[in-house]
Parts: C-alpha cells; sequence; structure tokens
C-alpha cells in the first residue's frame, strides 16, 4: 500500500494516509468566520423581528378603500397554519431529511468514492459523514435566517398594509374630513386602534410565511432530486418532493383566503425563498456533491532499455531504392513532380577510414 508524505516546516516528513487529508485552516476558519457571519445574522434577524430598531414605513391610504377593508381576522396565532406550525416544520423536515440521506448514503457507498477524513492539529479528525452533515445543515440554518432578514427588511422599507388594515386601524373618517373615496390620507395618527395590531398590519410585503415555506420546500426537493439513489422505483422522488411544494404553496393560499397578504405578496415572499434557495443549493454547496481533489496528469516517460540506459531516438529516413520504386509505379507524369534531395540523417554515423599500405 502506497502512503503519500508531506514534508513539514521544521523538514520532518509526515506519513499521510490513504482516506485522510490534512488541514490546518478549517477550525480557524469555522471559528473566526463560519460562526461569526452566522452569529451576526442571527442578531440582525433578532432585531427586524422583536425590536424597534428599524421603524415601519407609514403608508398613507384612501378613505373607505375596500381593497384594504376586509374583515380582521384576529393574530396569527388562530390561523389556521399558525406561525408555530410553520417554524416547526421548516425546521424537523429539511433537518430529518438530510439526517436520513445521508446515513443512507454513507453506509451504502464504496470506501474509495467517499470523502476523504481531515486531521487537523494531529489530533481532531473530521469525519466524512459529519463533515457533510454540518456542511448541509450549517448552509440551510444561514439560508432560513438570511430569509427572514429580507421577508423582514422588505416590510419594513416598503410598509404596505395588509388586506384587514382598516378593519385593524380603525380611522375617524368623520375626524379626518373624508369625503369621497379618492382623498388619501396621510395623517400618521389616523389609526385609533391597538398599536401592535396596526403595526403588524402594516408588514404584508413580501409575506415570511410564504417566504420561509418555499425555501425550506426548494431545499429539500433540490436535496432529495440529487442525493437519493432509488433503484426500481421512479416516483419515489417525484412523490416526496411535490408534497413538499403543495405543503408550501398551501401555506400561501391560506394566507390570502384569511384576508392576512396580498396575492402579490405571497408571489413575491414564493420568489424570494425560492431564489435563496436555488443561489445556496448551486453556488455554495455545488449540488451536494462530495469534494473530490484534482488529480493531475501522470508524467509522461522515456522509454528505457532492457539494461537500464536511455534509448536513442533516431529519425525515420526513407530508403533511396524505395523512393526509387514509388517513383516508378506513381501513375502521375514525372514533369509535375518536384525532385526532392535525400534526407541528410540527424545523426551522423562516423565511418572508420581504411588506409591502404603502398
Amino acid at each position: 500500500m502506497r502512503y503519500d508524505t508531506k514534508e513539514k516546516p521544521g523538514g520532518m516528513a509526515v506519513e499521510e494516509k490513504p482516506g485522510v487529508k490534512s488541514s490546518s485552516s478549517i477550525v480557524p476558519c469555522f471559528l473566526f468566520v463560519e460562526l461569526v457571519i452566522m452569529a451576526g445574522t442571527v442578531l440582525l434577524a433578532y432585531y427586524f423581528e422583536y425590536t424597534d430598531t428599524f421603524p415601519v414605513h407609514i403608508q398613507g391610504f384612501f378613505c373607505y378603500d375596500k381593497t384594504f377593508s376586509k374583515p380582521y381576522p384576529g393574530p396569527d396565532d388562530t390561523s389556521k397554519i399558525p406561525p408555530v406550525l410553520i417554524y416547526s416544520l421548516v425546521t424537523a423536515i429539511p433537518t430529518v431529511t438530510i439526517l436520513v440521506g445521508e446515513l443512507c448514503a454513507f453506509f451504502t457507498k464504496a470506501e474509495g468514492t467517499q470523502e476523504k477524513t481531515i486531521v487537523t492539529a494531529d489530533c481532531c479528525y473530521f469525519n466524512p459523514l459529519l463533515r457533510r452533515i454540518i456542511r448541509f445543515l450549517g448552509v440551510y440554518a444561514f439560508g432560513l435566517f438570511t430569509t427572514t432578514i429580507f421577508a423582514n427588511a422588505g416590510q419594513v422599507v416598503t410598509g404596505n398594509q395588509t388586506p384587514h388594515f382598516l378593519s385593524a386601524c380603525r380611522p375617524n373618517y368623520t375626524a379626518l374630513g373624508c369625503q369621497s373615496t379618492m382623498q388619501y390620507i396621510t395623517e400618521r395618527r389616523a389609526c385609533t386602534g391597538n398599536l401592535l395590531i396596526v403595526m403588524s398590519a402594516r408588514k404584508s410585503f413580501p409575506s415570511k410565511d410564504a417566504a420561509l415555506s418555499v425555501y425550506s420546500a426548494v431545499y429539500t426537493v433540490m436535496y432529495v432530486t440529487l442525493v437519493f439513489k432509488t433503484k426500481g422505483t421512479r416516483l419515489t422522488k417525484p412523490t416526496i418532493s411535490l408534497t413538499l411544494l403543495c405543503l408550501a404553496m398551501l401555506v400561501g393560499v391560506v394566507r390570502v383566503a384569511e384576508y392576512r397578504n396580498h396575492w402579490a405578496d405571497v408571489l413575491a415572499g414564493f420568489f424570494t425563498g425560492g431564489a435563496i434557495a436555488v443561489f445556496l443549493v448551486t453556488c455554495v454547496i455545488n449540488n451536494f456533491q462530495q469534494l473530490q481533489p484534482s488529480i493531475p496528469p501522470p508524467k509522461s516517460q522515456r522509454p528505457e532499455s532492457m539494461l537500464g540506459m536511455p534509448m536513442v531516438t533516431l529519425p525515420c529516413v526513407e530508403s533511396p531504392l524505395e523512393k526509387l520504386r514509388g517513383d516508378l509505379c506513381s501513375p502521375r507524369s514525372h514533369d509535375h513532380q518536384p525532385y526532392r534531395f535525400p534526407t541528410t540523417p540527424d545523426v551522423l554515423i562516423p565511418s572508420r577510414s581504411i588506409s591502404s599500405e603502398v
């Protein structure tokens, strides 16, 4: 068995076993780069969701606008698909799917096709199974918080009202002097309803629940399609994929049916979540493919003789007799044939001169 050797800075050669790869940058990059970025993403999502650090843009409205006069459906917890259920599903379904898929792939793959185990600092071993699970789930968690940030940022910047905005706002049309439906109200204190409900009714575009649902569904569908190997059946992967996509679409339909979002809000959420999932899968984790180092092309070796001495390659010189025979057998006229001088050999072998005695 052949072992690769690498030389340390001190000049000592270290044997590298097959299937094992040494790396001194994986731990520092994980601790000081990836964890810092992940922590910043979580903090930013927290400030968008639970604090008033980023105030919502206040938009005006038309008097008696029927687009925003739908009945108030109640808080989000009373919905048919409450946020707690959505957050639980978008966390549990991809996690379980990736764990099952990686375990099955690890125990069914041949030994030579698996990724190498990374050794760092001669003490820490990173198994290929553990590396792939952390990589895929970590990127998924990053995308989940990124989708939340994108949706919250869109809601804060635009300040679009929900279909039940006027029911939650309860404006005093008499005090505002509304005479016709074409009158536009820009007064910041026009609403007399609950302040928290009114602020929630100003966050409609895009739909965060729709964005999270589609992000989770697209990420999981791409994993199932690209990683799962189903021999003997062609309907398993399409069934799982279409079921997940239908559940994500159902969230958007319920949001519109309960007058919590407009169709434009739901479609924008679908686009946001789907685009982030496709970008992360294709550009960040390379379609869930394993990382294999490129193999350098083999170097060409010069042929050696039986005695171990290098052989000298001589040019092929055409014999004058064969050339004369070919000219005689050629059907073309010799008038059109240019005269070719004999080829001078590249290697001149000196002839031994024989002196005659007088």
